[in-house]
């Protein structure tokens, strides 16, 4: 069986997650891409090596034309957050099972998804749309608020601003970075940041739990820790589940975001429709013992995921990212690092490599690299990871 899987950049998802579970599944794979170079030398040398080949992927008709071309595809797929209303396109193009574009395009566009929530009578946030170019003073938002890119991920150029002219200021500032950026501003939701996962063939859902999130301080919106929960009260779920519903989410997997105030409402931030990244769905698969990355891709092949998953209930975790303090050169760190000990299995992912350079981002691309742990005992995996950390060091030179 012939699997498309559209792809920007190489992510642990896909080299550690998706393309192992893909051979493991015995499908050949085809990676269309826009940095094929990238991706060959990513996958060089695995066990699994896929296909790669060159293709305009963040355009739909692009994506269709080629695979037209090639061997007749029996899977679309993506876990990038930038393509998955392309590969919805395609999969519908070639009568294939996929998720709803319409869905896709709610959770990509955060102006649209805003929009659709409040008039499904669920969830009404203060939401303006700045198309570029246009001057913010014509918004009224409550201040504080949040600005960000109307399509962005992982925290870029997301911020809080106290007033119109601090306002008027990241606006300038975002678009000198990214000219022709549509943006959005909007209330700002207080309260905890959680996590739901979940993971659905279109007609069975299943909820795999939720992470606890530590974030920066203000202004920048950085996820620095995130501890897991294996199951939120119930009636939050509920609640989360009918926004899920609401903007027609179903297929695959799903990681949101969302804010439980003091009120008890849960508010989301914001849905990704797709696995959860930064080495949280290899330590999810890892902590619930299940073939996670096998069943995302069964589901999108039209398999019916099991009634039940077998997930274990009793794991505990913790994903902690190091961040780069200010700009300048990476200089010492740790190599990729995995240990099991007294029933704590950790794992280090090195995010930079020694002799990089970087700016100072104030986003989750500050991440020199992440450290997760799982266990039975929260207390234990959390100090298998301080006990990592405390034993190495990260050092950045001008």
């Amino acid at each position: 069986m012939r699997m498309y899987l559209l792809a920007l950049n190489p992510t642990d998802s896909v080299t550690d997650g998706f393309l192992p579970a893909a051979g493991r599944l015995g499908l050949s794979v085809t990676v269309l891409t826009d940095s094929p170079e990238a991706h060959r030398k990513a996958y060089a040398g695995r066990d699994f090596v896929p296909e790669v080949v060159e293709c305009a992927v963040h355009d739909h008709r692009e994506v269709i034309g080629l695979i037209s071309q090639l061997q007749a595809p029996d899977a679309v797929f993506s876990n990038s957050d930038h393509l998955q209303t392309q590969t919805a396109l395609a999969a519908e193009y070639f009568g294939l099972p996929g998720k709803d574009w319409k869905a896709t395009l709610r959770a990509k566009n955060k102006a649209q998804f805003r929009r659709h929530l409040a008039a499904a009578g669920l969830d009404a946030v203060w939401s303006g749309e700045l198309a570029p170019g246009q001057d913010p003073a014509e918004l009224d938002p409550p201040f504080p608020c949040v600005v960000k890119p109307r399509e962005g991920v992982a925290s870029e150029d997301v911020a809080l601003v106290a007033d119109a002219a601090e306002l008027a200021e990241r606006v300038a500032a975002i678009r000198a970075r990214r000219a022709g950026t549509a943006l959005v501003v909007e209330e700002f939701l207080a309260g905890e940041l959680h996590t739901l996962e979940t993971l659905g063939d279109g007609t069975v859902r299943h909820v795999l739990g939720g992470f606890r999130t530590r974030l920066s301080p203000p202004p920048n919106f950085i996820e620095e820790m995130l501890e897991f929960v294996p199951a939120h009260p119930p009636e939050v779920t509920e609640q989360v589940l009918a926004q899920l519903d609401a903007v027609g989410v179903g297929l695959g997997a799903c990681h949101t975001e969302f804010v439980l105030q003091a009120d008890g409402r849960a508010r989301i931030i914001e849905i990704n429709y797709r696995a959860i990244g930064d080495q949280c769905d290899l330590m999810l698969a890892e902590l619930l013992e299940i073939p996670f990355f096998e069943h995302v891709l069964r589901a999108h092949l039209g398999v019916p995921l099991p009634a039940d998953l077998g997930a274990r209930t009793d794991g505990r975790a913790r994903n902690e990212a190091v961040c780069a303090d200010r700009a300048g050169v990476l200089s010492a760190a740790p190599e990729a690092f995995d240990q099991d000990r007294d029933g704590v299995r950790l794992s280090y992912r090195p995010f930079r490599s020694i002799g990089e350079r970087h700016d100072h981002y104030g986003t989750n691309r500050d991440y020199l690299g992440v450290i997760w742990a799982v266990g039975t005992d929260q207390d234990a995996v959390d100090r298998a990871v301080a006990g990592f950390i405390a034993a190495n060091r990260w050092e950045i030179s001008a």
